[in-house]
């Protein structure tokens, strides 16, 4: 029997975020082959339970397909050794050996990343980050996830944590976030800021907010980002302008991060992202206006991300490879 090449071995990658647990079967080439997806189980369930979901799904592809290794991407803090989820702010993980109960589980390989670094990983081997050395990526979701690559590989920091941009103190003492603090940047420039914003219009019943109240019967409940952003493509004057706040936020962020990384890629991900240039041409408008040296310097191109809702299971895949002989990053 000959031996498999390298390029034909197949992993899976598993994105676990605050909503959803979503699985694919992907290629070296980071195609993905096959895909399942399920929703979170409530973060009042056990750790427990959340396992038995990725162990469900992983199995369930593995029916179809012979794969030599796991990739996880986790919402949530990653130590160094890719082995523990120390804390998720959006899930009931605290110190969870997540790795070594998996590869009990599954008898495979397995890397836990964190799955901002994951996304940005898909980005840089296979989407819109291909050949670029140096970018920041950004995450908008239900909060804000955000990875470095410097020198082409993963910038992880001494103990696996770089990257959790979303919490920042942008605004001390402002809107209280899940993860303990107050004013994080994930509060005025995520998926969470678009409906919190959009929901006290209607519960105001602000007259600005007309076509906002009839879309869900004034229930601000059943307001999601994918409505804000649809009605402000359809022209609604408040659901615009939430974007544009949202979107400042977002670009004065990124201006701080160009003062630390200085990269020459800014690659904006998540679902919030759809919204497009609703969202990021004020992005890049207050990005410019309050980067450091404006004027005598380069300026960082920001830009959506290519490979959508897909990119985490596909970079974890792909980081996956890790674990296999001669697999270098």
């Amino acid at each position: 029997m000959t031996e498999s090449r390298t390029e034909d071995i197949l992993t899976i990658g598993v994105d676990i975020g605050g909503t959803k647990v979503a699985a694919g079967v992907v290629t070296a080439e980071g195609q993905v082959l096959a895909r399942l997806r399920t929703e979170t189980p409530e973060r009042s369930k056990s750790p427990a339970v959340v396992e038995e979901t990725i162990v469900g799904v992983v199995r369930e592809l593995m029916r179809e397909f012979t794969v030599a290794a796991v990739g996880v991407g986790a919402a949530g803090f990653v130590d160094e050794q890719r082995a523990n989820v120390l804390f998720a702010p959006h899930l009931s993980w605290r110190r969870e050996p997540l790795r070594d109960a998996l590869t009990d589980r599954l008898d495979l390989p397995v890397v836990v990343e964190n799955d901002a670094n994951a996304a940005a990983w898909a980005e840089v081997r296979a989407g819109v980050g291909q050949g670029v050395d140096n970018v920041v990526v950004v995450n908008l979701g239900t909060g804000i996830g955000g990875a470095v690559v410097l020198g082409g590989r993963l910038h992880r920091g001494r103990y696996g944590l770089a990257g959790e941009f979303g919490h920042m103190t942008v605004v001390p003492g402002g809107h209280r976030c899940e993860c303990g603090n107050r004013g994080c940047w994930e509060q005025y420039a995520s998926g969470n800021a678009v409906t919190r914003e959009a929901r006290e219009l209607v519960r105001a019943e602000s007259p600005v907010a007309r076509m906002l109240h009839q879309a869900v019967g004034g229930d601000a409940r059943q307001i999601t980002g994918p409505l804000v952003s649809e009605l402000a493509s359809k022209g609604d004057r408040a659901c615009v302008e939430i974007l544009e706040d949202v979107g400042a936020w977002l670009g004065t962020g990124l201006a701080n991060l160009a003062a630390a990384f200085d990269p020459e890629l800014f690659i904006i991900g998540g679902g919030v992202s759809e919204a497009g240039e609703l969202l990021l041409g004020p992005a890049r408008t207050a990005f410019e206006r309050n980067l450091t040296g404006r004027g005598y310097r380069p300026t960082a191109r920001v830009v959506a991300a290519a490979l959508g809702n897909e990119a985490g299971l596909i970079g974890a895949a792909d980081l996956a490879r890790e674990t296999l002989p001669h697999q270098e990053h």
